[in-house]
């Protein structure tokens, strides 16, 4: 590990990209003028895009990582102030609601790091408040690329909402501009920072933007939903005190990277809380509710929440541990709760209807494949683990922002009435299969990273392969019956002339391009970023043979036809009607049944619900989780 001089340009790019997102979200809470913010909105995305593409050069000779002391006296005041003036804010959002969960809960936050500072605070000593290695890069990239296109496209996509679609929500856009820039800068400090105390300061930011994203129409739904992610994250914020607390008290030190190369049985405890605190920033099980709920936010709300910050946060902290609790009853509890979780959220995918509640649960499916990931915590699992965080994050932002056109075109979020959709909206659809086919087919990078699951499982777990074998299976499931619904036509029908504005298509032809970029040049970002990172945590690295790289680019060439195949679909294709058995009455939709009855062609997906409800799984899921954060909390401490 080298030390960074706080001036050189590697420092200063980082402090950028955490500082100008914030200041920018701080700005945007006070501009109302509409053409000026469409300016700083797009002026600094493309900024903090340049700087996340800058940072793989200037990072590029660290390879073991870089670290920066930037020991300030006041640094450390202002953080301070951040974290009591937010636990105060939240204190009043309880008492205002009634709500004494929230209240018992940060105000035990309150007390345990208000009597950490007081007693402690004084004689800790942190070398390196910042740190960036090979992971930071791809988390900076996904942040800034993805969550990037998020904000662009929210500018149409909010002026629609409020001035077309839903004119009874109150237009509070400075407020939501504000946070989406303030979760942009918090999670770029939460990906770099080394302090512990730092990056709790950052996670707790990113709480407070979710509920009150969560929250944003104001309705009496978006508030019960907004103060059921508050608690489940205020609890996994509590976990993550106490880790500072227990960490400090085993090691003398608040370092995240010093805690990873500590001793296994001085730093499991706080290991296991980190784990605790990634688990329920990311939605899995007991916890998959706040993140279901967050679905009533407009549609940014719920791609940014889904898959380029809230959730990628949580994950992040549980690979992190995977070094420590590799090999352990600790790291077998985490897995057990990914793996029940990405069985649970793929079966769950099956019986929904309701396109944002899909992507959803598929999310937290495949969230819990990479918790699985980091409680194996094998060179061959961390490696899988990275490049399914890469895969899902630009295809399912881009599937969430898709939805998020046809619910506004169409007034439905429902598969149901997304038949036919190559024929209404050609180029949404496109998108729509590109982000399918990048979910699930072969060779994209998603079905790929569960192979290597597999594999990883099977060498270090074998058991656990029951959960990856079951889950890919209704994974299939859910993904071909959508993309059916969407290639389905069983009448003629007219073209919308104008899917989308100017800042929604920028998003979704740049996220669609990049979704297909990304599974194309899979062996160059396994080589040049996440195989250094393994290498350098492990000694050791997982990577892909020549053949098999030919082979993958072959196939890739020859899948991409399938969506490519219906861009031109809408327009010049004419649709005869549908052979019926003879028995057509005006039209491919209607034909005579029994007793000469004209009855109507109907079809309709499978849900699979008379064999198991969401309800059902989602208890006894729930139970699982429960029971598994109990054995890895408690075998933390006793063994």
């Amino acid at each position: 590990m080298t030390a960074c001089n706080p001036m050189t340009p590697l420092t200063l790019l980082i402090l950028s990209l955490i500082m100008v997102p914030l200041a920018t979200g701080l700005g945007l809470a006070f501009l109302r003028i509409d053409a000026l913010r469409k300016v700083v909105v797009v002026g600094v995305t493309l900024a903090v895009c340049a700087g996340t593409i800058a940072l793989v050069a200037v990072s590029a000779p660290l390879d073991l990582g870089g670290g920066m002391s930037l020991n300030n006296h006041w640094i450390n005041m202002a953080i301070l102030g951040a974290e009591v003036t937010m636990s105060l804010y939240i204190i009043y959002v309880g008492l205002r609601a009634k709500h004494a969960m929230i209240v018992l809960l940060t105000l035990a936050q309150m007390g345990l790091m208000g009597w950490f500072e007081f007693t402690a605070g004084a004689h800790v000593e942190v070398t390196q408040n910042l740190f960036v290695d090979k992971l930071s890069v791809i988390m900076a990239l996904i942040n800034g690329l993805v969550g990037g296109g998020i904000c662009i496209y929210a500018l149409g996509y909010m002026r629609e909402y409020h001035e077309v679609a839903h004119r009874e929500v109150r237009d509070r856009r400075p407020l939501f501009f504000a946070l989406l820039f303030v979760f942009l800068g918090a999670m770029f400090g939460l990906i770099f920072a080394n302090n512990l105390m730092w990056l709790f300061l950052f996670w707790e930011i990113t709480t407070l933007c979710s509920f009150l994203l969560i929250g944003y129409t104001q309705t009496d739904e978006a508030l019960r939903n907004a103060r059921r992610a508050l608690v489940m994250n205020l609890a996994g914020g509590l976990a993550f005190a106490m880790a500072i607390v227990w960490c400090y008290r085993q090691t003398h030190g608040i370092e995240l990277q010093a805690l990873i190369g500590s001793k296994q049985a001085l730093v499991l405890v706080p290991a296991a809380l980190l784990c605790f605190a990634g688990i329920t920033k990311s939605a899995q099980l007991p916890f998959s509710s706040w993140l279901l709920g967050a679905m009533v936010a407009p549609t940014p709300v719920s791609a940014l929440l889904h898959s380029s910050t809230m959730v990628k946060a949580g994950v992040y902290l549980v690979l992190r541990m995977a070094p420590v609790i590799t090999g352990t009853k600790v790291g077998t509890m985490v897995a057990l709760v990914g793996g029940i979780t990405f069985l649970v959220g793929s079966l769950a995918a099956i019986t929904a209807s309701e396109a944002k509640r899909v992507l959803a649960w598929s999310t937290i499916a495949n969230l819990g494949l990479i918790v699985l990931c980091g409680g194996i915590g094998t060179y061959e699992a961390l490696w899988a683990g990275v490049l399914l965080i890469i895969f899902h994050a630009v295809a399912k932002c881009l599937l969430f922002l898709c939805v998020g056109v046809v619910d506004h075109k169409m007034h439905t979020r429902s598969i149901e009435e997304m038949s036919g959709l190559i024929r209404r909206l050609p180029r949404v659809a496109v998108m729509m299969l590109i982000g399918m086919a990048g979910m699930f087919l072969a060779p994209f990078g998603m079905l790929i990273s569960k192979w290597a699951v597999l594999k990883a499982v099977v060498d270090a777990a074998p058991l656990l392969s029951v959960f990856i074998v079951f889950g890919s299976a209704a994974t299939l499931f859910f993904w071909v019956k959508w993309m059916g619904k969407l290639v389905e036509v069983t009448a003629a029908g007219d073209t919308d002339k104008k899917e989308f504005g100017l800042s929604e298509g920028v998003a979704l032809y740049s996220l669609g391009v990049a979704t297909f970029l990304t599974c194309l040049l899979f062996p160059l970002i396994s080589s040049q970023f996440v195989e250094p990172y393994v290498m350098d945590v492990y000694g050791q690295t997982a990577s892909l043979s020549k053949d098999n790289i030919l082979i993958m680019t072959i196939m890739m060439a020859l899948v991409m036809l399938f969506p490519l195949s219906f861009i031109g679909y809408g327009r010049g294709v004419k649709v005869v009607d549908a052979y019926l058995g003879g028995a057509n009455v005006g039209g491919s939709v209607r034909f005579l049944g029994s007793a000469n009855a004209v009855e109507e062609v109907t079809m309709h997906n499978y849900y699979l619900r008379g064999f198991f409800s969401e309800t059902w799984l989602s208890r006894w899921g729930g139970i699982g989780g429960s029971v598994f954060l109990a054995i890895m909390l408690l075998v933390s401490y006793f063994l």
